[in-house]
């Protein structure tokens, strides 16, 4: 939102958020995961058990078009924030609860994060179909999908006020967010009453279902529908060809199958010749590479996908803006708050002043 030229006010606890110490980082407090998701953001210590700084959070909510939060439903509402208390103060607010299990299921008062999830929603599961072992998948699955459901169901929510002019309260737990998006292929024939068949999509937890060895490395490819199929056969002609795997839908039957013939093919070429050949017939393919790589890739090279901004510590190249807006672009907004640095400004601009808040209006700096 920061990036698309919204005005984020980041409320964190007098301590800090969590986020703020748990990597490495320019300095104490501002970790690369922490600078990273809240860039652009200007960062606010409001001690919310205090009247002052309760007050001068009210204060804010009468000025938002949003108030997103992401604490447990007993909590908030204790602090004197559920959605009827800012509704009554800002009856066009979206309000946005961010919670581990939605508050209509038997779930709701249970603590959560990305690996609890990632179990609860079945991740671990299919990763032991596929490779043997039950493992969690290797980044934060849970909480980013969870977050890019809360985007999009703000933005929703945005635009119905654009049309009516009446806020409203959104709700996302991170259970069923990531449920969701397991069952969008995950759920196949158990969808169906009776249901056709488990709760799992073959192809994706074939035990064969992995990057292809080649005679000097690895390669990823994905020779998938007829067209790509066909030509694959007439380029290479395996010795195992034959009309059996000649349609995808003869192929999905027997998709491990074919992922071990395949294999065998392909472990007989070097990663480049493959790569050479895919490419020459338009069978999607890519080497390995790392997250460290892709900041020397030459494609988001060219895209410009990576940012510079000057920050107090120095130059820091920041993941740009995915999206690409012919009228609209959005771009890095700018470094991540220090803890506290933005709370005299803003208090000044509500007509607060610190010294009769409680607030910290002092930013903390390098430690």
């Amino acid at each position: 939102m920061a990036d698309m030229g919204a005005d984020v006010i980041k409320v964190e606890p007098p301590q800090g958020d969590d986020a703020r110490y748990v990597s490495v980082g320019p300095a104490r407090g501002m970790s690369g995961v922490f600078m990273n998701v809240n860039r652009g953001k200007r960062g606010v210590t409001i001690d919310l058990k205090s009247d002052s700084g309760a007050a001068a959070l009210r204060a804010l909510i009468e000025r938002a078009d949003v108030f997103i939060h992401s604490m447990r439903a007993k909590a908030v509402a204790r602090l004197g924030f559920s959605y009827a208390d800012v509704a009554a103060i800002n009856p066009a607010i979206v309000y946005t609860n961010c919670y581990g299990y939605g508050r209509r299921g038997p779930n709701r008062d249970l603590p959560a994060y990305d690996d609890t999830i990632q179990a609860a929603c079945g991740l671990p599961f299919v990763q032991e179909q596929l490779t043997g072992e039950a493992n969690y998948v290797g980044t934060v699955l849970a909480d980013k999908v969870a977050g890019l459901t809360a985007l999009y169901a703000t933005m929703m929510a945005l635009f119905h006020r654009e049309r009516t002019g009446e806020g409203q309260e959104v709700e996302i737990g991170m259970f069923e967010a990531v449920a969701s998006f397991m069952l969008v292929e995950h759920a196949n024939g158990a969808m169906f009453d009776p249901p056709l068949g488990p709760a799992v999509y073959p192809r994706t937890v074939a035990p064969n279902r992995r990057p292809f060895r080649t005679s000097d490395g690895y390669i990823a490819a994905l020779i998938y529908n007829d067209r790509h199929w066909a030509a694959f056969i007439d380029a290479v002609r395996p010795a195992w060809a034959s009309d059996r795997y000649a349609t995808l839908e003869a192929r999905a039957r027997e998709i491990d199958t074919v992922y071990a013939l395949l294999a065998e093919t392909i472990s007989r070429r070097s990663t480049e010749e493959w790569l050479q050949l895919f490419r020459e017939l338009e069978i999607p393919a890519s080497s390995l590479s790392s997250p460290e790589a892709l900041f020397e890739d030459p494609h988001l090279d060219a895209v410009d996908f990576f940012e510079t901004v000057d920050t107090p510590h120095g130059p820091v190249r920041f993941p740009g803006v995915p999206a690409w807006f012919s009228r609209t672009p959005g771009r890095v907004a700018g470094p991540a708050p220090e803890l506290g640095a933005d709370t005299a400004d803003v208090l000044e601009q509500l007509g607060l002043a610190s010294a009769n808040t409680g607030v910290d209006a002092n930013p903390v700096g390098p430690i």
